[in-house]
């Protein structure tokens, strides 16, 4: 169109030497107008349309906030579900180092305790054992014995017994 124009006030120009005539001037305005109203035209169809533009884009908006919360919360429980393993497999770990940590002390502290003469549980548990036979046979001797050794008693008999050993102090012996 601006072509057009060139054209015809070159033409103009050249035939009258007035570059602009009424005519010419009459299609500028004309152009200008026409302009003008499809300025006004495409204004007021984007105003009509643009509302209807708005509320599609949100909705789109909306359907792939969904999508990507969805997928978000996928990705979440994915990730929360392989930490989770991978505790679990940490604190099994941890519990046999720790439980072979504890061997190795508990086989230390025997072997020290064994070398300064402390008596082990099963070395007591035999002891305990051991008394316990001692006394049940010390009862039985016991019962057996009052009734033996029932003669009457006279002052020459009391003589005759023999005194009890004094009891001798226990000696402290220090181990070296």
């Amino acid at each position: 169109m601006v072509k057009k124009l060139k054209q015809m006030a070159d033409k103009q120009a050249a035939a009258s030497g007035k570059l602009f005539d009424s005519a010419l001037a009459g299609q500028v305005k004309e152009s200008a107008h026409q302009i003008w109203l499809a300025g006004m035209g495409a204004f007021a169809r984007a105003q009509a349309e643009g509302t209807k533009v708005f509320e599609t884009l949100v909705q789109e908006g909306t359907s792939l906030q969904k999508k990507t919360q969805s997928a978000a919360e996928g990705k979440i429980s994915e990730v929360t579900s392989k930490m989770t393993n991978m505790a679990g497999d940490v604190q099994a770990k941890a519990g046999q180092h720790w439980d072979k940590l504890e061997s190795i002390f508990e086989d230390r502290t025997s072997k020290a305790m064994h070398k300064l003469g402390v008596p082990s549980a099963k070395d007591v548990a035999a002891m305990v054992a051991r008394i316990d036979a001692l006394s049940a046979q010390v009862a039985k001797l016991a019962k057996a014995a009052p009734a033996k050794a029932a003669p009457a008693k006279t002052p020459s008999a009391k003589a005759a017994q023999p005194k009890p050993a004094a009891k001798r102090a226990a000696r402290k012996t220090s181990a070296g």
